[in-house]
């Protein structure tokens, strides 16, 4: 691990530490047992994509390292019900906020607003933020491999089970997929971009599906911005997409996504 993602997870464990000094475990943990049932975010989208049709996780971020701020308009709530009208199957709502300009909040706003299931996009390294992540509201979390040792992962990924959280599992290369394997989650996410030095490239998605066993499930990331983009990604069998910055910046969120689920046929 290294470069960006190095420094966005230095950042975070000093930001966690924080929280724990505001918010204790004890805390945490009772808010996250009082928190309302979760919504199945692996079962939302295979019942999209059994039915046929592409599952789309689609992002609310505001900003991002690699393009500074993406929305000034940015309302998340509003979002939220743009993109449930438009047919995705999920939402992935941005909280780290040092580089993204995240909130916990926002993800509040977007769940409330609508009754799809909510990924926490965040950068996860220890279990308070697991339980952190279903106190605030949220139905999956995000594990990414090329952040986490095999010991940790697997300590997050139970706390997650624990606590009715799914888990997408995030990799970008043959050595991450084949630690991935190991744990229990069958969403397995495919980021095209390299967290590292932030290039994107779609042949990652292409290389890996050919090695993801038929029990899992793949998620293609990143770079993903038209229909095209889609059907060359669902030909090397992935029919589950997250999908943010290119969505985000259009100024009908709503059209633009009905357009990119669409056009070239959801059977592709």
């Amino acid at each position: 691990m290294s470069d960006v993602l190095t420094k966005i997870c230095d950042v975070k464990r000093a930001a966690v530490a924080k929280r724990k000094q505001r918010v204790s475990l004890a805390e945490v943990e009772a808010r996250a047992k009082a928190s309302s049932p979760t919504r199945g975010f692996a079962k939302a989208l295979s019942a999209k994509a059994d039915a046929g049709h592409y599952a789309l996780i689609a992002e609310i971020k505001k900003a991002s390292p690699s393009a500074g701020l993406i929305r000034a308009d940015f309302d998340p709530a509003a979002l939220a019900r743009a993109y449930a009208k438009a047919g995705a199957a999920c939402l992935s709502v941005l909280t780290e906020e040092d580089h993204f300009q995240g909130d916990d909040a926002h993800l509040r706003a977007a769940r409330d607003a609508v009754s799809l299931p909510v990924i926490r996009k965040d950068f996860m390294i220890e279990p308070y933020q697991v339980i952190e992540t279903r106190a605030i509201g949220a139905d999956c979390i995000l594990l990414i491999m090329a952040a986490l040792t095999d010991a940790v992962v697997a300590e997050l990924e139970s706390c997650a089970i624990q606590f009715s959280l799914d888990v997408l599992i995030e990799v970008h290369d043959e050595a991450e997929l084949t630690r991935a394997l190991k744990l229990k989650s069958s969403l397995i996410g495919v980021n095209n971009r390299n967290l590292k030095t932030l290039v994107t490239d779609l042949g990652v998605t292409e290389r890996l599906a050919a090695l993801l066993p038929k029990d899992r499930m793949l998620v293609a990331e990143s770079g993903l911005k038209t229909p095209a983009d889609l059907a060359r990604m669902a030909r090397c069998g992935a029919k589950r997409f997250l999908i943010g910055e290119s969505l985000m910046k259009q100024n009908d969120v709503e059209a633009a996504t009905r357009a990119l689920l669409t056009p070239e046929g959801v059977h592709a």
